[in-house]
Protein backbone atom coordinates (compact mmCIF):
# COMPACT_ATOMS: atom_id res chain seq x y z
CA UNK A 1 0.00 0.00 0.00
CA UNK A 2 2.73 2.49 1.02
CA UNK A 3 4.71 1.57 -2.07
CA UNK A 4 1.71 2.31 -4.34
CA UNK A 5 1.18 5.69 -2.65
CA UNK A 6 4.82 6.61 -3.03
CA UNK A 7 4.85 5.63 -6.72
CA UNK A 8 1.71 7.71 -7.33
CA UNK A 9 1.83 11.53 -7.84
CA UNK A 10 1.59 11.81 -4.06
CA UNK A 11 5.12 10.41 -3.94
CA UNK A 12 6.55 13.79 -4.92
CA UNK A 13 4.90 15.39 -1.91
CA UNK A 14 6.07 12.58 0.38
CA UNK A 15 9.63 12.89 -0.93
CA UNK A 16 9.55 16.67 -0.51
CA UNK A 17 8.41 16.37 3.11
CA UNK A 18 11.06 13.72 3.86
CA UNK A 19 13.80 15.89 2.40
CA UNK A 20 12.66 18.87 4.48
CA UNK A 21 12.67 16.71 7.63
CA UNK A 22 16.13 15.38 6.76
CA UNK A 23 17.40 18.94 6.38
CA UNK A 24 15.89 20.06 9.67
CA UNK A 25 17.12 17.07 11.62
CA UNK A 26 20.63 16.84 10.19
CA UNK A 27 23.42 17.25 12.75
CA UNK A 28 24.82 20.68 13.45
CA UNK A 29 27.60 22.07 15.63
CA UNK A 30 26.42 23.34 19.00
CA UNK A 31 28.50 26.30 20.15
CA UNK A 32 29.27 26.49 23.85
CA UNK A 33 29.56 23.81 26.54
CA UNK A 34 28.99 24.12 30.26
CA UNK A 35 31.81 22.24 31.99
CA UNK A 36 30.25 20.84 35.17
CA UNK A 37 33.64 19.70 36.46
CA UNK A 38 35.12 23.20 36.39
CA UNK A 39 31.73 24.95 36.69
CA UNK A 40 32.67 27.14 33.73
CA UNK A 41 31.09 27.87 30.35
CA UNK A 42 33.39 27.08 27.43
CA UNK A 43 32.04 29.53 24.87
CA UNK A 44 34.27 28.50 21.97
CA UNK A 45 33.90 24.75 22.36
CA UNK A 46 31.76 23.14 19.66
CA UNK A 47 30.16 19.70 19.96
CA UNK A 48 27.97 18.10 17.30
CA UNK A 49 24.28 17.74 18.11
CA UNK A 50 24.65 14.10 17.05
CA UNK A 51 27.39 13.34 19.59
CA UNK A 52 26.32 11.12 22.48
CA UNK A 53 27.73 12.05 25.90
CA UNK A 54 27.53 9.56 28.78
CA UNK A 55 27.96 10.97 32.31
CA UNK A 56 28.10 14.59 31.18
CA UNK A 57 28.99 15.72 34.72
CA UNK A 58 32.35 13.92 34.48
CA UNK A 59 33.34 15.33 31.11
CA UNK A 60 36.06 17.95 31.61
CA UNK A 61 36.45 19.87 28.34
CA UNK A 62 38.50 23.02 27.90
CA UNK A 63 37.78 25.87 25.47
CA UNK A 64 38.29 25.82 21.67
CA UNK A 65 37.50 22.09 21.40
CA UNK A 66 35.72 20.61 18.36
CA UNK A 67 33.93 17.24 18.62
CA UNK A 68 32.77 15.94 15.22
CA UNK A 69 29.47 14.41 14.18
CA UNK A 70 28.20 11.02 15.44
CA UNK A 71 30.85 10.64 18.12
CA UNK A 72 30.57 8.93 21.51
CA UNK A 73 32.10 10.30 24.71
CA UNK A 74 31.80 7.81 27.57
CA UNK A 75 32.80 9.86 30.60
CA UNK A 76 31.50 7.36 33.18
CA UNK A 77 35.04 7.16 34.60
CA UNK A 78 36.14 10.66 33.57
CA UNK A 79 37.32 12.17 30.31
CA UNK A 80 39.60 15.19 30.28
CA UNK A 81 40.06 17.01 26.96
CA UNK A 82 42.57 19.84 26.67
CA UNK A 83 42.06 23.12 24.86
CA UNK A 84 42.31 23.14 21.09
CA UNK A 85 41.58 19.41 20.68
CA UNK A 86 39.70 18.44 17.52
CA UNK A 87 38.08 15.17 16.53
CA UNK A 88 36.70 13.98 13.24
CA UNK A 89 33.28 12.30 13.01
CA UNK A 90 32.49 8.83 14.38
CA UNK A 91 35.13 9.01 17.10
CA UNK A 92 34.54 6.89 20.23
CA UNK A 93 36.23 7.57 23.57
CA UNK A 94 35.59 4.95 26.27
CA UNK A 95 36.43 5.19 29.96
CA UNK A 96 35.06 1.73 30.78
CA UNK A 97 34.78 -1.71 29.25
CA UNK A 98 32.62 -4.55 30.57
CA UNK A 99 32.98 -7.23 27.88
CA UNK A 100 35.39 -9.39 29.93
CA UNK A 101 33.36 -9.07 33.10
CA UNK A 102 30.13 -10.02 31.33
CA UNK A 103 31.68 -13.26 30.09
CA UNK A 104 33.16 -14.09 33.49
CA UNK A 105 30.01 -13.39 35.50
CA UNK A 106 27.42 -14.50 32.98
CA UNK A 107 23.84 -14.00 34.12
CA UNK A 108 25.03 -12.68 37.51
CA UNK A 109 26.76 -9.65 35.95
CA UNK A 110 24.06 -7.15 36.86
CA UNK A 111 23.68 -8.51 40.40
CA UNK A 112 27.40 -8.57 41.20
CA UNK A 113 28.91 -5.84 43.36
CA UNK A 114 32.54 -6.56 42.52
CA UNK A 115 32.64 -7.11 38.79
CA UNK A 116 35.65 -9.30 38.00
CA UNK A 117 37.41 -8.29 34.81
CA UNK A 118 35.70 -4.89 34.62
CA UNK A 119 38.02 -2.31 33.05
CA UNK A 120 37.80 1.39 33.83
CA UNK A 121 40.12 4.35 33.69
CA UNK A 122 40.21 8.08 33.05
CA UNK A 123 41.01 9.18 29.51
CA UNK A 124 43.16 12.29 29.06
CA UNK A 125 43.67 13.98 25.71
CA UNK A 126 46.36 16.65 25.67
CA UNK A 127 45.82 20.12 24.25
CA UNK A 128 45.84 20.65 20.50
CA UNK A 129 45.77 16.97 19.65
CA UNK A 130 43.75 15.78 16.67
CA UNK A 131 41.74 12.55 16.70
CA UNK A 132 40.99 11.31 13.18
CA UNK A 133 37.69 9.97 11.87
CA UNK A 134 36.48 6.61 13.23
CA UNK A 135 39.25 6.35 15.82
CA UNK A 136 38.62 4.58 19.12
CA UNK A 137 40.29 5.54 22.41
CA UNK A 138 40.36 2.85 25.13
CA UNK A 139 39.90 3.30 28.90
CA UNK A 140 42.91 4.58 30.87
CA UNK A 141 44.68 6.02 27.83
CA UNK A 142 46.54 9.34 28.01
CA UNK A 143 47.28 11.10 24.73
CA UNK A 144 49.96 13.76 25.05
CA UNK A 145 49.65 17.30 23.74
CA UNK A 146 49.93 18.05 20.05
CA UNK A 147 49.42 14.46 18.90
CA UNK A 148 48.00 13.37 15.55
CA UNK A 149 45.84 10.25 15.74
CA UNK A 150 45.25 9.13 12.16
CA UNK A 151 41.81 8.06 10.94
CA UNK A 152 40.68 4.60 12.02
CA UNK A 153 43.27 4.24 14.79
CA UNK A 154 42.53 1.99 17.76
CA UNK A 155 44.43 3.54 20.66
CA UNK A 156 44.90 0.99 23.46
CA UNK A 157 47.99 2.46 25.15
CA UNK A 158 49.11 5.92 26.24
CA UNK A 159 50.86 8.09 23.65
CA UNK A 160 53.62 10.67 24.39
CA UNK A 161 53.32 14.30 23.30
CA UNK A 162 53.75 15.25 19.62
CA UNK A 163 53.31 11.67 18.40
CA UNK A 164 51.79 10.61 15.09
CA UNK A 165 50.03 7.28 15.55
CA UNK A 166 48.07 4.95 13.30
CA UNK A 167 46.84 1.38 13.07
CA UNK A 168 45.03 -1.33 15.03
CA UNK A 169 46.41 -1.35 17.62
CA UNK A 170 47.82 2.13 17.07
CA UNK A 171 51.60 2.51 17.06
CA UNK A 172 53.82 5.57 16.86
CA UNK A 173 54.68 6.42 13.25
CA UNK A 174 56.51 9.70 13.71
CA UNK A 175 56.42 13.17 15.27
CA UNK A 176 54.28 16.19 14.37
CA UNK A 177 57.36 18.35 14.98
CA UNK A 178 58.78 17.00 11.72
CA UNK A 179 55.69 18.47 10.01
CA UNK A 180 55.60 21.72 11.95
CA UNK A 181 59.29 22.60 11.89
CA UNK A 182 59.27 23.77 8.27
CA UNK A 183 56.84 26.53 9.31
CA UNK A 184 58.84 27.75 12.31
CA UNK A 185 60.58 30.47 10.26
CA UNK A 186 57.21 32.22 9.84
CA UNK A 187 56.78 35.07 12.33
CA UNK A 188 53.04 34.42 12.60
CA UNK A 189 53.73 30.81 13.57
CA UNK A 190 56.40 31.88 16.05
CA UNK A 191 53.90 34.22 17.67
CA UNK A 192 50.97 31.80 17.76
CA UNK A 193 52.36 28.26 18.02
CA UNK A 194 50.59 26.48 20.86
CA UNK A 195 53.78 25.38 22.64
CA UNK A 196 56.03 28.41 23.11
CA UNK A 197 58.79 26.28 24.67
CA UNK A 198 59.17 24.35 21.41
CA UNK A 199 59.43 27.57 19.42
CA UNK A 200 62.00 29.08 21.79
CA UNK A 201 64.07 25.90 21.67
CA UNK A 202 63.97 25.91 17.86
CA UNK A 203 64.85 29.62 17.62
CA UNK A 204 67.85 29.14 19.92
CA UNK A 205 68.94 26.06 18.00
CA UNK A 206 68.61 27.91 14.69
CA UNK A 207 70.52 30.89 16.09
CA UNK A 208 73.33 28.66 17.40
CA UNK A 209 73.54 26.98 14.00
CA UNK A 210 73.77 30.36 12.23
CA UNK A 211 76.51 31.53 14.62
CA UNK A 212 78.47 28.31 14.01
CA UNK A 213 78.21 28.68 10.23
CA UNK A 214 79.29 32.35 10.34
Amino acid sequence: MLKKIYLSPLGYIISFIQNILAFVQQPFMVYGFYNKVQKRFMKLTRISSSTKILSRGRLDIENNVWIGHYSLLDASNDIQIGKGVQTGPFVSIFSHSSHISIRLLGENYLQSDGRIGYVDGKVIIGEYSFIGTSSVIFPGVTIGKGCLIKAGSIVTKSIPAFSIVAGNPAIIMGSVLDIDEKYFHDEVVQKNYFDKAIIEKWINKDKDHADTVS
